[in-house]
């Protein structure tokens, strides 16, 4: 088994979003990555710069960002070139790790353009390191920058940031400020690809919540309708959870919930909707044990949203000839 601390550096449409390729917004033009073994020590490493067939000229904050100038694409190769070499280095046991939620996708995004076979399972299961710092230095909520990370952990900056090799060096010396343990038990679940059925719909329990991906559905009333969406199971130990308040909106299409396990206390349970590329939508369910206070505040929210609307429809009764 080996971890692949993989980034990337992508290019967009130079002109805007009305004359950008639908089917690749994102066009890959670098990649990087770092080989560890299990004990997280650096095996080998992978880089190349990728020629651009898309989006020739690279978007003013492509230009900002990373180091790559029109010199270094001369002599570069083809997107599927350079992706069957790096699938190949990578291997048929590698654990993916990235900082941030969106390397993955894109590489999925890439790969599917150039009708190439995706080498990963379903579903993809990878480590995100941004997330997994937040867990076990700081509040799980928070997300610094790769740079602001290094700085907490005090290592030396002794290569430039934003290219896709040397950012993935850093990520691989943060990982190698956790354990093994760490990392593996705070996995994250890439939504490139989602279920296409109840057999596949994703279970997932961690230390303090649960997570579910269901299938896809027509809208967001039917989602809203199905059971196991809406159930709240303990995350814990797993029994159904009384409502002590219904899924209710809380803006755009996330929802929250309160519910009470007898052995276990307050779970506080959280919905987002999200569209597939077909427009159907499916839901990302997560169920977290909670503090007495933070189920009052939940209270407190859904009167807050309810005056709201009460204040907006009354407003705009008012207004009405």
């Amino acid at each position: 088994m080996n971890y692949i601390v993989l980034d990337l550096e992508w290019n967009q449409c130079p002109t805007g979003k009305a004359e950008e390729n639908a089917s690749l917004r994102f066009e890959i033009i670098e990649i990087g990555a770092v080989k560890l073994n299990e004990t997280l020590s650096l095996t080998d490493r992978f880089r190349e710069v990728v020629k651009p067939q898309v989006y020739r000229s690279l978007h003013y904050k492509t230009k900002e960002i990373v180091t790559l100038r029109a010199i270094d694409f001369e002599d570069a190769r083809s997107f599927p070139e350079v992706a069957e070499d790096f699938i190949d280095w990578c291997g048929e046991d590698a654990l993916f790790c990235t900082w941030g939620s969106a390397d993955l996708t894109e590489l999925q995004q890439n790969l599917a353009y150039y009708h190439m076979p995706s080498p990963f399972s379903f579903p993809l299961l990878y480590y995100d390191i941004q997330k997994i710092f937040s867990i076990v230095y700081e509040d799980r909520k928070s997300r610094r920058s790769l740079e602001s990370a290094v700085d907490f952990l005090d290592i030396p900056k002794n290569i430039p940031f934003h290219s896709a090799l040397s950012d993935a060096h850093y990520t691989s010396l943060i990982m190698q400020s956790l354990s093994p343990d760490q990392i593996l038990s705070n996995s994250s679940v890439d939504y490139y690809r989602t279920p296409e059925n109840r057999r596949q719909e994703i279970h997932l329990s961690y230390e303090t919540y649960a997570k579910f991906v269901s299938r896809p559905f027509r809208d967001k009333v039917q989602a809203m309708k199905d059971r196991t969406v809406i159930a709240t199971p303990c995350c814990k130990c797993n029994k159904t959870a009384q409502k002590r308040i219904r899924w209710f909106p809380v803006g755009g299409s996330n929802y929250f919930c309160l519910a009470y396990c007898e052995k276990h206390g307050y779970l506080k349970g959280k919905i987002r909707l999200r569209h597939r590329r077909d427009n159907l939508c499916y839901a990302i369910k997560t169920v977290k044990a909670i503090s007495p206070e933070e189920a009052y505040a939940i209270r407190e929210k859904k009167e807050v949203l309810k005056l709201k609307r009460r204040l907006r429809r009354n407003f705009n009764t008012s207004r009405t000839p």
